[in-house]
């Protein structure tokens, strides 16, 4: 599996497998396991879900910093890559962690779609 590199890569890549819900359905789970009151619909546009999960992150790095840890922790996003982002720019980063939120997701419905 080659990992995308940006949002629209993987987004191509999801609906060209038809995998898109499975994505969605995947971070309503996650989200719902940290307590994060955040539910996509399964048929939200791509862009649409690529600013709710923007904001959310935002907020939460605002507001609920243990939230957002714990929520980081429950995706299982690499703490390797969360230190590699420059964390001057909070509304930059929220973009960063909700594209590698995204990425860790969308590795786990690819994994579970090819060898289930």
């Amino acid at each position: 599996m080659e990992t995308p590199s940006n949002f629209n890569q993987l987004i191509e890549e999801a609906n060209g497998l038809h995998l898109y819900k499975s994505l969605v359905k995947q971070l309503n789970k996650d989200f719902l396991y940290a307590n994060i009151d955040l539910d996509f619909a399964e048929d939200i546009l791509p862009a649409s879900l690529k600013i709710m999960l923007h904001e959310t992150v935002y907020k939460l790095i605002q507001e609920k910093f243990v939230e957002y840890l714990n929520l980081l922790y429950i995706i299982d996003v690499s703490e390797e890559a969360i230190k590699k982002l420059d964390g001057s720019d909070t509304l930059q980063l929220a973009d960063e962690v909700s594209f590698l939120i995204l990425k860790r997701e969308w590795q786990k419905v690819w994994f579970r779609h090819k060898y289930s």
